[in-house]
């Protein structure tokens, strides 16, 4: 999953998975309010990306989210 620091990098990069990447699922945004935050403002949001055959290289991944201020999250 891809860690993205509001809805709209997190948009952008969803879309740009199926071309940079060949994505063919579309990938899943969910909010990740951190502990105590009730504010959308201080939210994180994640960019579920399914591999099982795990042909996506992780380290692309990471650094594709650094070009959006995120970063990849392990499993």
């Amino acid at each position: 999953m891809l860690v993205l620091p509001d809805r709209d990098t997190a948009q952008d990069v969803a879309e740009e998975l199926a071309d940079r990447f060949g994505v063919t699922q579309e990938p899943q945004l969910v909010r990740d309010a951190l502990a105590g935050e009730d504010d959308a403002e201080d939210a994180q949001w994640l960019v579920v990306v399914e591999d099982p055959g795990r042909r996506l290289d992780p380290r692309l991944l990471d650094s594709f989210a650094a070009e959006y201020e995120g970063w990849l999250e392990a499993d």
